[in-house]
């Protein structure tokens, strides 16, 4: 008995110890302090954010601001059923209603709305549904699809909380930010992370540039938010890149500077109005520029000058790297191009090149855009100058500048495109708009002007 009552002894005393050891040596090194002071919401696009670590993050303001902000978009389009008769006997195939779901950004109290160009794409009929689940119909504004930003407008009884525009362009990588949209249909879901990129390009065909965080998006959540600790916007959450469809890591938001110049666009002229430097730049993962050593410069490479441009009127040549635009440093073409996405024609930029080892900085007036690739067929066109009405004989059509390899032996390389069918091209808009109009399947009719004024048509099917 007292062997047991010894044995109980020392077991107890050694328990002692032990939570005594633990007490001393670790517990108050896993205390975490946080801070209650309250960032408040503030009107202006240049406040500090709260950049310190999660433990002393407070996005509680910043969400409570955000989710009321923040709509359910659902589109309705009309989709067609394909019955086993409808495609042997021709009979008119069944309508059915399809409702695809989306978010947007309340940016007024009267109720004007950003959300993404995809968002709204072909739809018959837009239903907006604010956090309080109160449901409007929405008027589309305006919509571009190359920035993958559309503007709605629902009528309001009372003022409507809103998000005002942030700074894109004064954001840090490793900042804190919010995203808030309706994933999956869930309403109003707030994810948390840090700015991972910025003027990233996520396809070789655009020069998009985005702000690339690691902040959960998934399928519901294009168009909705992307907001700092202060609560104002900086993107437009757009995108992910996923095997699965699902958020794996990181996603992708339109930069807010460059949303709101396309709203305010939209709302001004109906459609954007691109601010355009004139230039192309080497493709840095081509073989070629791999040989060169372009791939290794930090900057932008000067590959091409567009006659009658900015950086033409203003002396800038082929070979010069791009350091700088203004204050922002420039170290590849996507953070040029993200930069100059929130200018307009007229707009001046300082633009400061490295020429043969030395820096020349120089003003630059942009201009509006003088090129566009074409639909269907890919021909790149531009308006004609002074000059070209002269060698032309006319004051109508567009320049064909470049075509694509498979039309090399039609000869229409500096030619002038004045008809498509039987439809006048007056310019670039024009042209853009027949082309788009053209059928893979059917006939179309080109007809051409050359050098001499000789006049020609094309038939291609």
């Amino acid at each position: 008995m007292k062997r047991t009552a010894s044995l109980f002894l020392v077991a107890l005393f050694a328990g002692a110890i032990t939570l005594g050891t633990y007490k001393l040596v670790f517990e108050k090194n896993i205390i975490a302090y946080t801070s209650q002071e309250q960032t408040p919401f503030l009107k202006t696009s240049n406040t500090p954010t709260n950049t310190a670590n999660f433990g002393d993050a407070d996005f509680t303001i910043a969400a409570e601001k955000t989710v009321n902000a923040v709509v359910h978009v659902k589109n309705m389009t009309v989709g067609k059923s394909n019955s086993i008769s409808g495609f042997f006997y021709g009979f008119e195939s069944n309508q059915r209603p399809q409702i695809g779901s989306g978010s947007g950004v309340i940016i007024s109290a009267d109720g004007y709305i950003v959300t993404n160009n995809h968002v709204i794409d072909k739809s018959e009929k837009l239903e907006v549904v604010l956090n309080n689940n109160k449901s409007y119909e929405a008027e589309i504004i305006g919509a571009d699809s190359n920035s993958d930003i559309a503007l709605l407008k629902i009528e309001v009884e009372e003022p409507l909380p809103y998000l005002i525009f942030g700074d894109s362009d004064g954001t840090r990588i490793g900042e804190w930010v919010l995203a808030v949209g309706n994933p999956f249909n869930l309403t109003s879901t707030v994810t948390a992370g840090i700015v991972s990129a910025k003027a990233r390009s996520i396809s070789s065909r655009t020069n998009q540039s985005f702000i690339q965080t690691d902040a959960a998006v998934n399928p519901g959540n294009s168009g909705g938010a992307l907001v700092n600790t202060n609560g104002e916007l900086i993107g437009i959450n757009t995108a992910i890149t996923s095997q699965t469809g699902s958020y794996v890591g990181y996603s992708f938001a339109v930069p807010s500077n460059i949303a709101n110049k396309v709203v305010s666009d939209l709302l001004e002229f109906g459609r954007v109005q691109k601010g355009i430097l004139g230039i192309s730049a080497a493709n840095v993962n081509s073989p070629f520029a791999q040989q060169e050593g372009l791939d290794e410069i930090d900057g932008v490479y000067v590959a091409g000058i567009e006659e009658g441009s900015g950086a033409d009127d203003a002396g800038i040549e082929e070979g010069d790297i791009i350091k700088q635009v203004d204050n922002v440093k420039v170290r590849k073409f996507s953070e040029l191009t993200g930069y100059l996405s929130a200018k307009r024609p007229g707009d001046i930029v300082n633009v400061a090149v490295e020429r043969n080892g030395k820096s020349i900085t120089t003003e630059v007036i942009l201009k509006k855009q003088l090129t566009v690739q074409l639909p269907i067929m890919g021909l790149t066109v531009k308006d004609l100058s002074e000059n070209d009405e002269k060698i032309y004989d006319t004051n109508k059509g567009v320049k064909i500048t470049s075509v694509p390899e498979r039309y090399n032996d039609y000869g229409l390389r500096d030619k002038v495109i004045v008809k498509v069918d039987d439809n006048d091209i007056d310019n670039i808009e024009d042209a853009k708009n027949q082309f788009s109009k053209i059928s893979r399947y059917g006939r179309t009719s080109i007809t051409l002007l050359g050098k001499n004024g000789e006049r020609e048509r094309i038939i291609f099917q």
